[in-house]
């Protein structure tokens, strides 16, 4: 049986909408405080205001391809929660053009939001969890870490970066019991990849965040490291 999560705190970023605003939801049902973060400070606060009736929540502005917010956020979370038990790093742009059309600084941001701050957060992470026994971190990547696409190139570059730093930092951190996995999503119903009328056959990310429930449950002593998911019944070509 699922023990709930009472007592424990968990970080979603890019948690105010889409994927991480429905993994927020599921964890604070399951009794975490959770923190969240986004880049502008007033979708922050709403997203706060629209869960507080769910259990403890609290929200900071952050954009985690800056290492100096990375480190005010975990700064924010040790103040307000106290600990850290879960990571959930969420945060991601796409960018989606011909590779000799993608301006350096958009490949730039691409990488510092998808990649460089999952690293940001990660290192920010672990001294809290390694000093409490441990915690669990939980990666959201997507099938395009492994699927190339014409267009995707930055897109799928940050990606499959991200199934590299999961794998390793899990060989590197599970000793500390702390536990890493990655879930690898296709096509999803927000608004990441456009409008989401008439588009039902796609993952809910209701159904994301139930994974990350049921990741985070497992008896400590099983890892699902790499989660697939995908439409079961995706439009016929």
């Amino acid at each position: 049986m699922p023990q709930p999560l009472t007592g424990q705190t968990a970080l979603v970023t890019g948690g105010t909408r889409g994927i991480g605003r429905s993994i927020a939801e599921k964890l604070l049902e399951a009794g975490a405080g959770v923190a969240i973060c986004g880049r502008r400070e007033a979708d922050v606060n709403r997203a706060v205001a629209e869960m507080a009736a769910r259990g403890r929540v609290e929200g900071m502005a952050c954009d985690v391809g800056l290492y100096e917010d990375v480190a005010a956020l975990f700064r924010f979370v040790r103040e307000r929660l106290g600990r850290l038990d879960i990571l959930v790093n969420n945060a991601g742009i796409g960018l989606f053009q011909p590779v000799d059309q993608i301006p350096p600084e958009e490949w730039r941001r691409v990488m510092e939001t998808n990649l460089s701050g999952v690293f940001y957060c990660t290192r920010e992470a672990v001294p809290l969890m390694r000093a409490q026994g441990g915690g669990f971190i939980i990666n959201i990547g997507s099938l395009a870490g492994k699927n190339a696409m014409a267009g995707g190139a930055a897109y799928n570059a940050s990606k499959f970066g991200l199934i590299g730093l999961s794998e390793a930092s899990m060989l590197d951190l599970r000793y500390d019991n702390i536990r890493v996995s990655y879930i690898m999503p296709g096509s999803v119903a927000t608004e990441f990849g456009g409008p989401v009328t008439g588009e039902e056959w796609k993952i809910s990310p209701a159904d994301i965040a139930e994974t990350v429930l049921h990741l985070v449950q497992l008896p400590a002593r099983t890892l699902a490291s790499r989660v697939e998911m995908r439409p079961t019944r995706p439009p016929r070509r």
